[in-house]
């Protein structure tokens, strides 16, 4: 039996880049949205979203709660199934491992390994989980997506399936769960002005102070608060949000390096190929040859990972 879920139904919007749905007790879709609104069909299975790459503002609402967090990858979120979600909104481009799970599964795992009524337990609507267990859990099922299958993937899946409902129930019941404590002095709608300034700044100079003063923040105490919040220093998070605006442009193939290099901060080519080079692990101009489906490749993982950016 295959197991129904909503992810067609939510993320209308979104470029479903594979899927495995034709296990009873998980599904899994890889999905890559651009910013903007979601829609919010009551789930009709326990859904849990990891980040995998890209990042920023997510904001919903749901079971009359307001979430709103910086999300980056290694993150995941949780919708219990019946969840009366209202609002589902994305600041910026992400990619996306959703993991559907059936009301079944941990309600067995309730007995089994908690010896709980499963009347008596409720996964959290929970938001922004920097949790590596999980993560590490789950994120090896992306690979088995996009590669063919093998006789041993229905043991493979069927232990995760079991392990990852234990964790849920072991963390994650409205009882055990806790949102994030949030930084008093750099709170959501400050951070997000700082994120705007940056991306409306990429092609010019970002300078500490001037990121501080969006934040109305001495630059010392800035620089601490936003590795908090982000996990990057600003200097760090201003680079990879270059290096992540040069790749779209490389893939267009419109502009010339150069160009590109001006265009988004790079100061010269030779920088651009630099920071490139370290950041990607080709240069620029071998990027565009593989987006553009003009190289050979030698490294499958090099290549599966780039043409993702690419899509």
């Amino acid at each position: 039996m295959v197991l129904v879920t909503h992810g067609d139904q939510k993320y209308r919007n979104s470029e479903k880049l594979a899927e495995a749905s034709d296990w009873p007790a998980l599904s899994i879709e890889h999905r890559k949205f651009d910013a903007g609104r979601q829609e919010t069909p009551v789930p009709i299975c326990t859904e849990l979203v990891m980040l995998l790459s890209g990042g920023g503002m997510v904001c919903r609402a749901g079971n009359g709660e307001v979430q709103k967090s910086l999300a980056r990858p290694g993150m995941s979120y949780l919708v219990p199934v019946g969840t009366q979600e209202s609002h589902l909104e994305l600041s910026d481009r992400m990619e996306c491992l959703h993991l559907y799970l059936p009301p079944a599964l941990l309600d067995q795992s309730a007995l089994a390994d908690f010896d709980i009524d499963p009347a008596r337990i409720e996964i959290a609507y929970a938001h922004g989980l920097a949790d590596q267990v999980l993560f590490h859990l789950c994120s090896p099922l992306r690979d088995l997506l996009h590669r063919p299958r093998q006789p041993t993937d229905a043991l493979f899946v069927e232990g995760i399936q079991v392990a990852l409902a234990a964790h849920l129930l072991g963390h994650y019941t409205i009882d055990r769960w806790r949102a994030p404590e949030k930084a008093p002095s750099l709170d959501p709608r400050r951070l997000q002005r700082v994120l705007d300034y940056i991306e409306a700044s990429l092609g010019g100079d970002v300078r500490l102070e001037d990121l501080a003063a969006q934040a109305c923040l001495s630059p010392y105490h800035f620089s601490r608060l936003f590795r908090e919040a982000t996990g990057l220093s600003p200097h760090r998070y201003v680079t990879d949000r270059r290096v992540q605006a040069a790749r779209h442009e490389l893939a267009r193939d419109r502009l010339s390096l150069v160009e590109i290099a001006l265009e988004f901060g790079f100061g010269s080519q030779a920088n651009f190929t630099r920071v490139f080079r370290k950041a990607a692990s080709l240069t620029p101009g071998q990027y565009r040859e593989l987006c553009c489906g003009q190289a050979d490749v030698k490294s499958a993982r090099s290549d599966t990972a780039l043409r993702r950016d690419c899509a």
